[in-house]
């Protein structure tokens, strides 16, 4: 078998069989077939797709090139969540504990932030203490124990994702659903939970851009998840705007807490809710509406919130912060951004925002850089509100006075305004089962 055979095929359009699949796979990621051969198949996918049986062969193989974590010992309890990245996305700090405070076995590996998303990992770190490595041993016995662990991403689960995309990210072929769809689903099936929800994004903050394609995206990794033995549903959700009001790695874990105690943006709430519940229905059996119900319950009886202090501690974290917010630290610079002029916001641009935020020292410009724990932005306004000029629209977190230039160019972009109130777009867009 030759990788140049592989490659002629899916140019002319022909389907692949698993073995060629396969092959190519494994090669690439032991290194005997070189980038610039994996490269051209990679694009041939790009303009040619795969069909089902294609497309799940590659995830499989692509899962199947390092470790996997055995969940068996929880049996159908294991649920796992994953977002396709926006602004202001704390839902996993939020979502984690309800879930486990549900009876749900939450044995999760979250990411770091790059460019104007931000990672859980970056997230928890911001809390003094938090490990986010374990020994596999420490992983599981926490899992039984508490519920719920979140540790960073090993180098060791679906290694061939992480080659793959490296060549993807320079050979402009990111943007093609197949590929998203191989990339996200290896991890996912890796990571070794029976039953996974999906928060697929879309609007200005999100990769998917239109609901159309986020419906794609959702329906070709849910039959993945389906074909590879899951119980999987997605969420389709808007993200032309950021989640909840803080964006920046400790004000969003202040954020959780503010959610999980009761309070919190409502469309925050609603958001983590929804995902909860469908976590709940996969592993429990019960209905969404009656699953929704004991989300709830646990938020309302302060059980989720009990159980995040519970897995902070158990990850050696400080969990004081939850009453006493100044062990998060305190960003040296605080200043407003006011309203332009009276009248109502009609578009805020997640994406711009996220990168405002980003200026101010809360993400990365490449993996590796440091960030600013304490930095970032709180959203007073938000699309749809009214307000006078010279009223505080945001207020700007940064250690650094000379990086709010950049963040309030970015944020001029970003908010539009006009005098009339716009139309309220749904949040939740749909569900994919």
């Amino acid at each position: 078998m030759r990788i140049y055979d592989i490659i002629q095929k899916k140019r002319d359009k022909d389907k692949l069989t698993d073995e060629e699949i396969r092959f190519a796979v494994d090669g690439f990621t032991k290194g005997d077939i070189p980038d610039y051969q994996m490269s051209a198949l990679l694009m041939a996918i790009f303009l040619n797709g795969m069909d089902k049986r294609e497309l799940t062969t590659l995830t499989m193989a692509m899962t199947e090139s390092g470790e996997s974590v055995d969940l068996s010992m929880f049996g159908a309890l294991t649920a796992d969540k994953h977002s396709t990245g926006g602004v202001g996305d704390k839902t996993t700090l939020i979502v984690a504990p309800i879930v486990a405070a549900l009876g749900g076995k939450v044995a999760k590996m979250s990411g770091r932030g790059l460019g104007h998303t931000g990672g859980t990992v970056d997230k928890l770190e911001s809390i003094p203490g938090y490990k986010t490595t374990l020994t596999r041993e420490e992983f599981i016995s926490q899992v039984e124990k508490v519920g719920v662990a979140v540790i960073g991403q090993s180098g060791h689960i679906a290694p061939a994702d992480k080659k793959i995309y490296a060549l993807r990210d320079v050979t402009a072929t990111v943007d093609s659903i197949p590929l998203i769809a191989s990339s996200i689903m290896s991890k996912k099936l890796a990571a070794g939970s029976k039953n996974i929800v999906l928060d697929v994004k879309f609007g200005s903050g999100a990769f998917m851009k239109s609901v159309d394609d986020a419906k794609k995206l959702a329906e070709t990794m849910v039959e993945i998840g389906k074909l590879a033995g899951r119980r999987i549903s997605a969420v389709l959700t808007n993200m032309d705007l950021p989640l909840g009001n803080a964006v920046g790695n400790a004000l969003e874990v202040l954020e959780a807490v503010d959610v999980l105690s009761g309070r919190g943006s409502a469309d925050l709430v609603d958001v983590c809710t929804a995902l909860a519940a469908r976590m709940a229905c996969l592993f429990g059996g019960s209905s969404y509406e009656e699953s929704l119900l004991k989300v709830k319950d646990a938020l309302d009886s302060g059980k989720a919130l009990n159980k995040f202090r519970e897995w902070i501690e158990a990850q050696g974290g400080d969990s004081r912060f939850i009453e006493d917010r100044s062990l998060l630290g305190t960003a040296v610079v605080r200043e407003d951004y006011v309203c332009p002029s009276d009248g109502y916001i009609s578009h805020m641009d997640a994406e711009l925002i996220g990168k405002a935020a980003s200026a101010l020292g809360a993400g990365r410009e490449k993996a590796g850089d440091d960030i600013d724990h304490t930095a970032g932005i709180i959203l007073k306004k938000k699309t749809g509100g009214r307000c006078s000029a010279g009223e505080p629209v945001a207020v700007l977190y940064t250690s650094d006075r000379k990086r709010l230039a950049d963040a309030r160019a970015y944020l001029d972009r970003a908010i539009l305004m006009r005098d009339t109130k716009p139309d309220a777009l749904p949040l939740i867009f749909g569900v994919v089962e």
